[in-house]
């Protein structure tokens, strides 16, 4: 299962308990779909690469530019003008070059979303926009894969864990991103990274538990966060978990639920 140099590579991970042999081989088989390879997937696509996950997509129609670099430090500054997916391929090889990398270097939409979710076994979605996470979570239902993700403010940060195509084991469906927020925000009354700011250690910080969250649904160790939000707050120094479960009124798995198929995003 893993040669002499796997095994000197990830020996802090085999010597745990909670993760040993075992659960270094369900990530070397691991598929990992991250979206984004910005200020959350670049921290998470390093700590995943180093991790040992045997398969990691990343999908980003993006370029990088100089303005990236203050917070995603997969990117250098000679990948400026570089696609997002070649620069962040190129360091995933350099770092561990047991790890597959599958580029997709396009824009999730409703016509692909389906189709490429489904090559992978979970999805950590980085995007930086509202469209795009609702696209993203109601994507992960309909194909039934969890789904990791989060989002980060100027000063705060969110993580949860979405497996809405599950039961709880009591029978009760699982929350859905929509039982969190039903719909997103108008247009414009939330403002963007480029007007706001952003700290760059930030997005390190959530990026990085992002990955750590994705590894332990992977693992199995541990309490994940299906049905609690962890909430950051980086003026403070304060973490808070938010429990939340499901919504009958949700647009997507509720009662009366209006969602069928993703073309309410075309």
């Amino acid at each position: 299962m893993f040669s002499a140099e796997e095994l000197e590579r990830y020996a802090r991970h085999i010597v745990m308990r909670e993760v040993g042999g075992p659960g270094q081989a369900k990530l070397k088989v691991a598929r990992v779909l991250i979206v984004g390879a910005g200020g959350l997937g670049a921290p998470a696509l390093m700590y995943l690469a180093a991790a040992g996950v045997g398969t990691l997509g990343i999908i980003d129609d993006d370029v990088v530019s100089l303005s990236n670099l203050q917070r995603q430090i997969i990117h250098a500054t000679p990948d400026v003008d570089r696609p997002k997916v070649e620069s962040a391929a190129e360091k995933i090889a350099a770092l561990n070059p047991h790890v597959r990398v599958v580029t997709h270097a396009t824009r999730l939409n409703a016509a692909n979303a389906i189709e490429i979710i489904s090559q992978y076994d979970i999805v950590m979605d980085g995007a930086d926009n509202f469209a795009t996470r609702y696209l993203v979570s109601d994507a992960c239902y309909f194909a039934k894969r969890p789904l990791v993700t989060a989002a980060v403010g100027i000063f705060d940060g969110t993580l949860t864990t979405i497996r809405a195509h599950e039961k709880r084991a009591d029978g009760t469906l699982n929350p859905t991103y929509r039982c969190l927020f039903p719909e997103p925000p108008e247009p414009g009354t939330v403002p963007a990274c480029a007007e706001a700011g952003i700290l760059g250690a930030l997005t390190g910080v959530v990026g990085s538990m992002m990955a750590l969250e994705v590894i332990r649904e992977i693992v199995g160790f541990g309490e994940g966060l299906v049905g609690r939000m962890l909430m950051i707050d980086a003026r403070a120094m304060r973490f808070a978990t938010l429990d939340y479960g499901y919504d009958a009124d949700n647009p997507l798995t509720g009662t009366n639920a209006g969602i069928r198929d993703l073309s309410v995003h075309q």
